[in-house]
């Protein structure tokens, strides 16, 4: 049902003095939308300068989001919103955060005025059992969510809710949070996962122009692996990734960029197509490879 399909029924137009506060219509009216199964994206998002650069990988984020279905809400897992417990934002303007530090000023002056969605977060706490969801008001939209929607989705005219990952979770334990969440894709909403699926900042060669690709051997040998396991639909062996060698142990040294991964795969349904895009490798322990699940045009 559609919104002019709604107030008519409804006789919002019929009568000025109906009961219904203005907000509560606005958080039922965020309900309606797109029931399409929408795709799942998981985003390398690599550095935050990609928020405000035209280079290949902004050209092929917008690219990607040119194809999608229009979301009626977004749910952004970010590798940089790490809680106890499971969280999601739930303020009606979320701020945008300038979680970095040295880089320029044009980028801490970057502000991306998405709404939240009350809608969303109240299905997301109704679909997940596994723990309870709290609803916060401290965080917002970091650099993993904005520098991402801001190349897709310039106008800022999505209403966007981050959940947080649990760091005292397994990756187990994500994927099948994740397959709770999976109903969200048949209400119209883009779930988005950004982070980088090989991320050693570490052993970054921070003198090469991060727009030209390089990587060392061994992040070549793991994202081909990641992407053959991603093709191939086993999750069992991304789930557990530190069983696949030296190479997986040097691409994910803390699991925060990768466990966004998880929470696009565990959506994902036997019959959703599957495309990599920004598949490049920078600064040589760093891969752009991004991939989106489900139909787009």
């Amino acid at each position: 049902m559609d919104r002019k399909t709604f107030l008519k029924i409804a006789g919002v137009t019929a009568f000025a003095g109906a009961t219904m506060k203005l907000k509560a219509l606005h958080q039922l009216l965020d309900g309606l939308g797109p029931t399409e199964t929408m795709p799942a994206l998981f985003v390398g998002h690599g550095s935050p300068m990609n928020a405000i650069e035209d280079n290949a990988f902004s050209r092929e984020m917008r690219a990607v989001a040119a194809k999608l279905p229009h979301p009626k809400a977004i749910l952004m897992v970010s590798a940089h919103w790490e809680t106890k417990g499971t969280k999601v934002t739930a303020q009606e303007l979320p701020p945008t955060i300038h979680d970095f530090g040295g880089f320029p000023q044009e980028l801490f002056d970057v502000q991306y005025p998405a709404k939240g969605s009350p809608w969303l977060v109240g299905e997301t706490q109704a679909l997940v059992h596994k723990t309870p969801v709290a609803a916060d008001s401290n965080w917002g939209l970091d650099h993993g969510c904005w520098s991402v929607t801001r190349n897709m989705w310039p106008n800022a005219d999505i209403p966007i809710v981050q959940i947080s990952l649990d760091y005292t979770q397994s990756p187990q334990y994500h994927y099948e949070l994740a397959q709770e969440l999976a109903a969200l894709r048949n209400k119209g909403v883009l779930i988005i996962g950004s982070g980088n699926i090989v991320h050693n900042l570490g052993m970054v060669a921070w003198n090469r122009d991060f727009n030209v690709p390089f990587a060392y051997d061994w992040a070549t040998e793991i994202n081909e692996t990641f992407k053959k396991h991603i093709v191939e639909g086993n999750h069992s062996a991304l789930i557990n990734y530190q069983a696949l060698g030296k190479s997986a142990q040097l691409a994910i040294p803390t699991p925060e960029h990768y466990l966004p991964l998880l929470y696009v795969l565990g959506t994902q349904s036997k019959d959703d197509s599957l495309a990599f895009f920004n598949d490049i490798p920078v600064g040589g322990s760093l891969s752009m490879t991004s991939v989106v699940i489900g139909k787009v045009s």
